[in-house]
């Protein structure tokens, strides 16, 4: 496949929160950012001119980009600073020293404390976050220094050093901030309550805490006190927006590489995320071209043998969607819930964006691969014995009976040919039967192309269930195409296809891109019927009594109506107004039809 262009790469980009990484015409890392949409952002670097020196300079060096998407903005903040710690790119200035997002540390003592850190120490201790944001760190530790009497102290408060009386109570006991663990008055597990309670704060779930608030919040508003009730309500605010955990930065989960994988008929996409002391350092999408029909599991085999070596990747472990066999040295996991399950869902999201990516950037620099692959795709969903390059949709289009009409509309290896797509005006059915309607159609359709020796479609789809799939046979009967055109009907409700003598429809996967063809040509089919139904009525409705007025002809009436609007400010208007417009012959006649007495 050829390089694609650093313009393909942005048009091509998602619109979806992540990590941009640029490079240089070396392949060398020289900028990360991240970004709310991904799309948006990068385009801006291309699309306006920068005040800053260093900004034209970086974008003048861009050579390619590529992506990683996570779920939120928060987890893009935080990614992009564990890829700038790593990798230390030339252009980023900001967050290359070692300072840390903040963590909450429940320490693993006798009596924990709990305090905000920003180093991650490999103790037994419990570390919530990282927080994106200081403040709400301190609306945390705030909260819980409210609800629980926690020692702030650093004493090692072992058995044998309270019962020896080693300390005293401080001024926290005094003020009530303490129970007075480290002289006996409180016991380890009424603190262990309180830390169990916490650890359920810490996790997000504060319901009872955020009804305490509102409660106070009110009583202060109640009381007159609306500075007090806004500062309430900002807690209120931070901790309702607060999430507790993070994808990208997980203390509980150290050195795993994670891989995923999504794949077509032709191709397979395995993608990679490193993990190194519970922080992704790197997500990497290898794409494999299928020889004959491998499998999944054999292609994700070789797939991560073959990265692994070429980032030298030591892990003990993986996390997969499914059980691969890597040998007795490696441990494999298949995650159902939790943390680790998130990790292996974020990785199969980057797959599918990559493919995604790969797919729009082929149908611009190759769209002969890119009908190929949908007319292959199609033939298989639709158990076809050819690939439907030439495909026709038949829709009637009726309102309460009135001026029936139908649409054919084609499409050619999977895009609109606009200038094949034909309307009918029902001519043999009386009132509004869509059964009728449709053998009319299909059957004066196909009669005039074999009249005109013009080639047949690969397949035909009908805007509707069982009955109408029927009356398009009997025509295709009558001239003889029963079994040499491949037909099928698609019911609205819940988009069942219908095959010719099988009672049971076919589902396909909603999000297939065979389902999204037949869907855009019975749109199509829809849009161009009603749009023809309407333009009939329209005529029909200009037929008013100015058609009466003998020597009046529809562009004369047409003229009229564009001039003056109604029919009643013709009917005012003076002859001289109306000589203007469609002559004095013409004239005389609609003044006097309109002044006879």
């Amino acid at each position: 496949m050829p390089k694609t262009s650093l313009d393909i790469q942005i048009k091509t980009l998602p619109h979806q929160p992540g990590v941009y990484q640029y490079f240089d015409a070396d392949g060398a890392l020289i900028y990360v950012g991240k970004a709310k949409d991904l799309k948006k952002r990068v385009s801006s670097y291309f699309t306006k001119h920068h005040d800053y020196g260093k900004t034209r300079v970086l974008v003048k060096n861009i050579a390619s980009v590529k992506h990683i998407v996570v779920e939120t903005e928060n987890d893009a903040l935080l990614l992009e600073n564990n890829l700038i710690k790593k990798y230390q790119p030339k252009y980023n200035v900001m967050l290359k020293d070692d300072k840390s997002y903040p963590w909450i540390c429940v320490k693993n003592e006798r009596f924990p404390r709990v305090f905000p850190t920003r180093r991650v120490i490999k103790d037994g201790s419990e570390y919530f976050g990282p927080y994106t944001s200081m403040k709400t760190v301190k609306t945390l530790l705030g909260l819980i220094k409210g609800l629980y009497q926690l020692r702030t102290c650093n004493y090692d408060l072992s058995e044998s050093k309270i019962e020896a009386g080693k300390y005293k109570v401080c001024l926290e006991y005094h003020l009530g901030n303490c129970k007075g663990a480290c002289e006996g008055k409180e016991t380890e597990e009424e603190y262990h309550s309180n830390i169990k309670a916490i650890r359920e704060i810490l996790k997000g779930n504060f319901k009872d805490s955020l009804q305490q608030f509102r409660t106070q919040m009110k009583r202060y508003a109640e009381a007159m006190q609306f500075e007090d009730a806004q500062k309430i309500k900002e807690k209120l605010d931070i901790l309702e927006n607060y999430q507790a955990k993070s994808t990208i930065v997980n203390p509980r989960i150290s050195n795993v590489d994670v891989f995923s994988i999504v794949s077509d008929e032709t191709y397979a996409y395995i993608n990679f995320l490193q993990l190194s002391y519970g922080s992704i350092i790197r997500s990497h999408t290898l794409e494999i071209k299928k020889k004959l029909q491998e499998t999944d599991k054999d292609l994700l085999e070789i797939a991560i043998t073959e990265i692994r070596q070429r980032f030298n990747s030591n892990s003990k472990e993986i996390f997969v969607p499914f059980k691969v066999d890597l040998g007795e040295e490696i441990k494999v996991s298949v995650p159902k819930l939790g943390d680790k399950k998130s990790l292996v869902d974020l990785s199969q999201r980057n797959a599918k964006y990559y493919r995604m990516d790969k797919l729009k950037q082929i149908k611009i620099v190759d769209p002969d691969r890119h009908a190929n692959r949908i007319m292959a795709q199609m033939k298989a969903d639709l158990r076809l014995s050819e690939e439907p390059r030439h495909i026709e949709c038949f829709d009637n289009s009726n309102i309460q009976g009135t001026n029936p009409v139908a649409a054919c509309v084609v499409f050619k290896n999977g895009k609109p040919s606009k200038k094949d797509y034909r309307h009918f005006n029902i001519k043999t059915v009386e009132g509004p039967d869509d059964f009728a309607s449709m053998e009319e159609v299909v059957y004066r359709r196909y009669k005039r192309l074999l009249e005109e020796d013009k080639p047949l479609p690969q397949l035909i789809i009908i805007d509707g269930g069982k009955g109408q799939l029927s009356s398009a046979l009997k025509s295709l009967d009558i001239l003889g195409l029963r079994g040499k055109i491949a037909i099928i009907g698609i019911a609205k409700r819940l988009e069942e296809l219908f095959y010719p003598d099988d009672p049971i429809p076919l589902y396909l996967d909603k999000k297939s891109e065979t389902l999204k063809i037949i869907q855009q040509l019975r749109n199509e089919a829809h849009r161009f019927g009603i749009e023809h139904h309407r333009n009939r009525r329209s005529k029909g409705a200009l037929k008013t009594e100015l058609e009466n007025i003998p020597g009046v002809g529809e562009q004369s009436i047409i003229d009229l109506m564009k001039q003056f609007k109604t029919v009643k400010r013709i009917a005012n208007a003076k002859l001289d107004e109306l000589e203007a417009v469609v002559g004095v012959s013409r004239a005389n006649k609609i003044y006097n039809y309109y002044h006879k007495e």
